[in-house]
């Protein structure tokens, strides 16, 4: 997987910010690929840091047994992952527009390190 500028993400399947908000609402999980000092600042509340840096060995920590869902700022950093996810059989989704559509949209957000 290539971390950083290059061609554009591949297509993947997305979902809108409201189409996660539900999701959410149901248990769905979430992961944040964006860099922690990012994540400190504001993210989707209950989302897990795992930045893109760290996809790869961090895979165990995914559940493979249902839809996940993969956020960044704006996008194409989690299609890279949700791209790699499905390569490994996981049913990975991403969130269109990323964490800046989801505050733009008015919805909540928390700050620090923890999912909130």
């Amino acid at each position: 997987m290539s971390y950083g500028y290059g061609p554009p993400p591949p297509q993947v399947p997305e979902v809108t910010v409201d189409e996660l908000e539900k999701a959410r609402a149901g248990g769905a999980p979430l992961i944040d690929v964006r860099e922690p000092e990012e994540y400190v600042s504001g993210h989707v509340p209950g989302a897990v840091l795992i930045p893109l840096g760290e996809v790869v060995e961090r895979v165990e920590e995914v559940n493979a047994t249902e839809p996940v869902y993969v956020i960044c700022g704006t996008g194409p950093r989690s299609a890279k992952a949700v791209h790699w996810y499905r390569r490994q059989g996981i049913d990975a989704y991403n969130v269109a527009g990323g964490t800046q559509a989801w505050i733009k949209s008015g919805k909540p957000t928390s700050t620090g390190r923890q999912p909130g």
